[in-house]
């Protein structure tokens, strides 16, 4: 006997909500990831999502582990708050792999002053105009590597770097080779590797047009491309008008 509609529905409902608690979501996840939102100034937009965990291995910082103790969203803001950064938001923390997690998303004028904030300290940047291209590099340097316990990392955790650039990247290292979405570059080491202090260098090279205004300027020259071949048409049109005319007359 089939099942009714109301009955079938019900079951597939649950049997969605099982498999996803099972599964693990669809494409890779970190342990600790930065994105940089590079401008042509110099300036940068930095997006942090990170497990306390990692925040205290990696950086030395007094963050709550107990899974029983509440997250103080101001003593984490306080945490990436300095003379050179503005921490634009902290967000609620949620868990994953029995951690919690957080992001933290903060403005900086010169990227290169980051390193004046503790949770960057561990690196050093460049940035610096040559001719028509901007080159950018990031050096990462030791972790604190301080002893956090057990936290449940199995050793396949990832931490990366990711850039989204405002301009074509003429140059970079990625380990992919690959621009991704035409404009963001990845990097990739395994926690462990960080937590050992290997070193991670990022290097990019792009020009000093931004993208947008490429795109709109291709967007116009097709335009005018455009109008050039429909008036050129038209006018083809309108002669052929007025030489069939003109034979009518004499016919």
């Amino acid at each position: 006997m089939s099942l009714l509609p109301r009955q079938a529905l019900a079951l597939t409902a649950l049997a969605l909500l099982l498999l996803a608690s099972c599964a693990r979501p669809f494409g890779r996840q970190y342990e600790y990831e930065e994105e940089i939102y590079i401008d042509l100034d110099g300036s940068a937009r930095v997006v942090v999502n990170t497990s306390l965990a990692a925040l205290a291995a990696l950086h030395g910082l007094d963050v709550p582990l107990d899974p029983a103790v509440p997250i103080d969203r101001d003593a984490i803001r306080a945490l990436y708050a300095s003379p050179v950064t503005e921490v634009t938001r902290v967000s609620r923390p949620w868990r994953r792999d029995g951690r919690r997690f957080v992001q933290v998303r903060l403005d900086v004028s010169d990227v290169r002053r980051l390193p004046e904030t503790r949770p960057f300290a561990w690196a050093r940047y460049t940035f610096a105009r040559q001719g028509e291209a901007v080159q950018y590099v990031q050096e990462l340097g030791a972790s604190v590597n301080k002893a956090v316990g057990d936290v449940g990392w199995d050793g396949s955790e990832l931490v990366a770097v990711r850039m989204h650039v405002p301009s074509r990247v003429t140059f970079h290292n990625a380990p992919s080779r690959l621009v991704e979405r035409g404009n963001i570059l990845s990097w990739e080491q395994p926690l462990k590797a960080r937590l050992a202090g290997e070193p991670l260098r990022i290097e990019a090279r792009f020009g000093v047009q931004r993208i947008l205004v490429m795109t709109v300027a291709l967007f116009l020259a097709a335009m005018a491309a455009a109008a050039v071949t429909l008036t050129g048409l038209i006018w083809w049109v309108v002669r052929k008008g007025h030489q069939r005319a003109a034979a009518s007359a004499r016919g």
